[in-house]
């Protein structure tokens, strides 16, 4: 198991786009594993590979709750082909702990991806699914869930992400004390 440390806003790598995986080898598939055991232990519903430091298309998802078996969807090389109706979701992200804000969404996407494996597949999904895809999907182009907001919303959220980044700094200090 190899649990990285999650990247946090504002560090660049989150917002710059990822790049294509040539071939899914055995880096892949380790980068894969990495992303899993990351967002199981913090815990999370999807985690994108430049939350960990990595720009490559690779995501993992799993919207199964906690008293239910894993459900492991990954993602390399993810394109939305198609989405249709509207869906506004309370998001949050690991790479912003403690914040979530409601974002307009599509509620069915359909996408293509290769597996780990390295085939091609299509899978679709709705609400919370179609949400994740979307969201883990920005984050590999280098968009946040806060780019999505309007400027007022944004503001606010930074706001209030200031105080609660300063918050988990005084408790660390508490700790060292």
């Amino acid at each position: 198991m190899a649990v990285r440390d999650i990247v946090l806003y504002p560090n660049d790598v989150l917002s710059t786009p990822a790049k294509d995986v040539d071939k899914v080898d055995d880096d892949v598939q380790q980068l894969v594993q990495d992303l899993a055991d990351t967002m199981y232990d913090a815990p999370g519903v999807g985690l994108a590979a430049p939350q960990i430091g990595v720009l490559k298309r690779v995501t993992v998802i799993d919207i199964s709750k906690p008293d239910e078996e894993n459900n492991l969807l990954v993602l390399i090389n993810p394109q939305i082909v198609e989405r249709s109706g509207k869906i506004t979701w309370e998001e949050g992200c690991l790479s912003f702990p403690g914040l979530y804000e409601k974002i307009d969404r599509a509620r069915q996407v359909k996408v293509r991806a290769l597996n780990v494996e390295g085939e091609v597949f299509e899978v679709e999904g709705e609400e919370l699914l179609a949400v994740a895809m979307q969201h883990e999907i920005d984050h590999l182009d280098g968009v946040l869930f806060t780019d999505r907001m309007s400027q007022l919303k944004k503001r606010r959220a930074m706001k209030k992400y200031k105080k609660i980044l300063d918050r988990r700094e005084e408790a660390a200090e508490d700790e060292d004390e």
